[in-house]
């Protein structure tokens, strides 16, 4: 099935859009929408710039539009005007997207997609966190943490990259304050910086670190795709 991607850079749209090409789909367009601020209860906001060197890595075109406003209804209409543009530019037949338990996320998609007569793919719809957390890390995926917002997670997690170890003791720390160890609740965000579907890996030559003693955001501020590797 011909499909566009709901992509955001992070661990979740990444490992949706690359568990549908395994399943055999083809990607022809990756569609983001940039959000005025963090405030958008709908989208990933921050770093989200960054995809065009993702999308330059996994050679996919990518259909960006820019909002204006935080409101979800706004944001609604415009994911709506990208997808009809993949529709009539790609000939998409479905959308793929990486919600996991947001039944707000999953209805609004659905509707969108009903509009249009188009399939909803959502490869990660109910997994288990744990084992979704260790099935990136075994798939050969690279995320950091870009932001966080939780009781348990301190500024030494921003920038920092996930592997085995810090699952074991994120799993740790999600049960004794009770956050979502997938993040889907907004604990943290991430970025992909390398993965299977990757032709490169992308390589960050400047951040920084921004923290105001409970949330805080890794701004990439330089970054390449890392052709000598």
């Amino acid at each position: 099935m011909k499909l566009a991607s709901l992509f955001s850079g992070g661990k979740d749209s990444m490992f949706a859009t690359y568990i549908a090409k395994k399943q055999g789909h083809e990607i022809k367009c990756l569609l983001t929408l940039f959000p005025k601020s963090d405030e958008s209860h709908l989208l990933h906001h921050p770093n989200i710039k960054w995809t065009k060197l993702q999308a330059e890595a996994m050679q996919i075109p990518q259909l960006t539009i820019i909002s204006n406003s935080d409101d979800t209804e706004n944001e609604l209409s415009l994911l709506e005007n990208l997808v009809k543009t993949a529709k009539d530019e790609y000939g998409i037949e479905g959308l793929v997207h990486g919600g996991i338990k947001s039944i707000f996320q999953k209805e609004k998609f659905e509707k969108i997609c009903l509009r249009y007569g188009l399939t909803v793919i959502a490869p990660l719809w109910n997994l288990e966190s744990e084992q979704y957390m260790n099935d990136l890390v075994e798939a050969n995926f690279i995320f950091i943490m870009i932001t966080v917002s939780s009781d348990g997670l301190d500024d030494s997690w921003l920038g920092k990259s996930i592997g085995t170890s810090e699952i074991s003791i994120l799993k740790k720390l999600s049960e004794k304050f009770g956050f979502n160890l997938n993040f889907e609740g907004g604990e943290s965000e991430t970025f992909v910086t390398d993965c299977p579907l990757f032709s490169h890996s992308i390589k960050i030559n400047h951040t920084e670190k921004k923290w105001d003693g409970y949330r805080g955001r890794f701004e990439i501020v330089d970054a390449e795709l890392n052709y000598n590797a």
